[in-house]
């Protein structure tokens, strides 16, 4: 008897489906065709062990099973749920009459319980999108799942209750989430504020700027400064995700198995913080079966790079084109995936190997020499990517004794918001740029007009301080955030002598 059921593999952040189809003849034998990896022919073991330790078997017959389209490279042991069942209903051990109406995966332990599995949420659009009645999935992952509206999603913890659903023993208890309501329900709780920072009004200043423009944004300071402090609360004051942007990233962490049981849409921006021994395929993503890596995970959020001269120069350098292009593609010999990346860069880094500026002063000093080579480890055409460089200074005493708290992430984020409104509405008829850091050339030019005054004092900065030719395109775009932070249609003298000061590392003489 030929049956089919239907699961789905996840390619990129897209589903395809997979029709697994289950043919039992006279004769022995169990056959899976179809590109299976290793994981799946091992499901064999895994499903006679389940059956059997729910009161059924695998028949003793020639078992024949495809999963089509055949030269489509099939892996994980989520396919498990979709093989047992296919089995059972052709050799007619449950009546299945309406299997082919659902999306059945689910990896199985030997007895009969389910696992967790991957790519839940892709998964779920596509069945949605071609029609199917549900999704059986196991338990941990209903929530996840349940997020897609207009599909039946039923969570289960065994095999047994799918086969009781089937053979008209039981019902199945569907998963209902409001996803709006959860949405909106998580918007308005960071984890990390802005008020419990002392002192760096300054910097505090520097990073409602560059969440306002969505700018690249570099600290450098010796250690104990706040750099790693301020950093982790900078999500806090960037816009809430739209429900458009908290089902692209929850889709990128579903693929890569981090969503949590309690968690079925992320509403709050990812943050990211890799550690500096990070590899480049782990950084970007990639491997035998490409995963999304960091700069993936931290689309529509941050990704912080905590001493950023201490990563090794070839893993920095391929973030290069994810940073300009906000996606990354990755090619192999059969298929290409592309994954979303369109984050904002936070990097810190000490002065020098020593940790502190050249200061006779400090505990541990380093010549400029020293520095100079240190700093060096950081490409030019990779800092030519971030927009603003500032310098953090340890806090003083009365600063860290006082008692009063500071400014919070939500009223900074009011601003922000502002802000971010002001530049959605002035690129709304402009292709892929939503705010001030993604300007071309063609939008500064036209957006970023002069005055003969402003023009004069950009010209004597640039000689005077020597800065290079690629922190004039910066030095615009971070005074026109300055601009729409005041409400400010045109860039004046005050925005530009501002955005002057965050080019602390292009300038000449910035070692003493």
């Amino acid at each position: 008897m030929l049956t089919k059921v239907f699961g789905s593999a996840v390619f990129g952040v897209e589903a395809t489906t997979i029709t697994v189809e289950v043919n039992i003849d006279k004769g022995i034998g169990y056959h899976l065709v179809g590109l299976p990896d290793n994981a799946i022919r091992e499901s064999s073991y895994r499903i006679a062990a389940a059956l059997k330790n729910n009161g059924y078997k695998l028949p003793g017959k020639k078992i024949t099973i495809n999963m089509a389209p055949a030269d489509m490279r099939k892996e994980g042991s989520a396919y498990d749920l979709t093989l047992a069942l296919g089995i059972l209903t052709a050799s007619s051990q449950i009546k299945g009459t309406s299997i082919e109406k659902y999306l059945i995966m689910g990896e199985l332990s030997l007895d009969g319980t389910l696992q967790p599995i991957k790519g839940v949420l892709p998964i779920a659009i596509k069945a949605r999108e071609e029609g199917y009645k549900g999704f059986i999935l196991p338990k941990q992952n209903a929530k996840e799942a349940a997020i897609v509206d207009r599909l039946e999603v039923y969570g289960v913890d065994s095999i047994k209750e799918v086969i009781d659903y089937f053979d008209d023993k039981g019902n199945l208890e569907r998963t209902i989430v409001n996803t709006k309501q959860e949405f909106y329900t998580a918007l308005e709780n960071p984890e990390f504020d802005f008020a419990d920072v002392k002192g760096q009004e300054s910097i505090k200043r520097c990073m409602e700027i560059a969440a306002a423009g969505g700018h690249n944004i570099i600290l450098v300071g010796p250690p104990g400064s706040g750099k790693t402090m301020l950093s982790k609360r900078l999500p806090s004051i960037l816009p809430p995700m739209s429900l458009q942007e908290a089902l692209e990233t929850t889709k990128i962490h579903s693929v890569a198995g981090r969503i949590k049981e309690s968690v079925g849409l992320m509403a709050q921006r990812p943050f990211r913080s890799p550690h500096h021994t990070i590899s480049n395929v782990a950084l970007v993503g990639g491997g035998s079966y490409p995963q999304p890596g960091e700069i993936s995970l931290s689309h529509n959020g941050v990704l912080f790079l905590d001493e950023l001269p201490e990563f090794k120069r070839d893993v920095l350098e391929v973030m290069r084109q994810p940073l300009e292009d906000r996606e990354v593609t990755i090619s192999r010999a059969k298929f290409t995936v592309t994954y979303p990346s369109s984050f904002m860069l936070v990097a810190s880094m000490n002065p020098s190997p020593g940790g502190y500026f050249n200061d006779p002063d400090a505990p541990v000093t380093s010549s400029p020499a020293e520095m100079q080579r240190y700093l060096s480890k950081i490409s030019g055409p990779l800092l030519d990517r971030i927009d603003i460089h500032i310098e953090v200074t340890p806090v003083p005493f009365d600063k860290l004794s006082e008692e009063r708290k500071g400014e919070s992430s939500i009223d900074i984020r009011k601003r922000v918001i502002m802000a971010r409104e002001i530049q959605t509405k002035r690129f709304s008829e402009v292709k892929n740029i939503h705010y001030n850091a993604q300007m071309g050339v063609k939008q500064i030019e036209e957006f970023c007009v002069l005055d003969k005054v402003s023009k004069e004092l950009l010209k004597t900065a640039m000689e005077k301080l020597n800065l290079s030719a690629r922190a004039y395109d910066r030095i615009l775009k971070v005074s026109r955030t300055i601009a729409d932070i005041e409400g400010v249609e045109k860039v004046q003298s005050d925005h530009i002598s501002e955005a002057i000061q965050y080019r602390s590392l292009d300038r000449d003489g910035w070692l003493g």
